[in-house]
């Protein structure tokens, strides 16, 4: 009787490992969905007790003068966070996947991972010449003078 229990405790125990396996790589390798943010980093560090993952936020300003949002992240892979980093103080773009569910906040604190990061060029139009442009002057009017009191 204790060796049929033994064997139904470790058939649950393996179905429950393989079960919560099998959750977790869904999880992990599903993306929910895909996009892009840009702002300027605000805040960046690697953080966890035994998962180390690069966690941060950045801040995206729509119109000079307006209240930025916030949007926080998480980053896995060491590449793109050293290229984070190389990129602090510049406005870049974010491209990232949202991944639901994820069991453990030692696979990352948030459920956007980015995935690569670039710096947004500024497109600031330059003058086609750097010669002046001519200016025609004003046609001149013939002036009359204006009568003087009394006259």
């Amino acid at each position: 009787m204790g060796k049929i229990i033994l064997r139904w405790f470790v058939i649950i125990l393996v179905a429950l490992l393989a079960l919560t396996a099998g959750w977790v790589w869904l999880t992990l390798s599903w993306t929910y969905s895909e996009g892009e943010r840009a702002g300027y980093i605000q805040k960046f560090s690697s953080k966890g007790w035994l998962c180390k993952t690069w966690e941060g936020e950045i801040a995206m300003v729509t119109m000079p003068g307006a209240i930025p949002d916030k949007f926080v992240f998480s980053v896995r892979d060491d590449a793109v966070a050293a290229r984070i980093n190389t990129l602090a103080g510049r406005r870049l773009v974010l491209h990232y996947q949202q991944h639901k569910f994820v069991p453990s906040s030692c696979f990352a604190e948030t459920e956007y991972f980015i995935t690569d990061a670039q710096p947004v060029e500024d497109n600031l139009v330059a003058p086609a010449s750097s010669r002046p442009i001519p200016v025609s002057p004003a046609p001149s009017l013939p002036v009359s003078p204006a009568p003087l009191p009394g006259n």
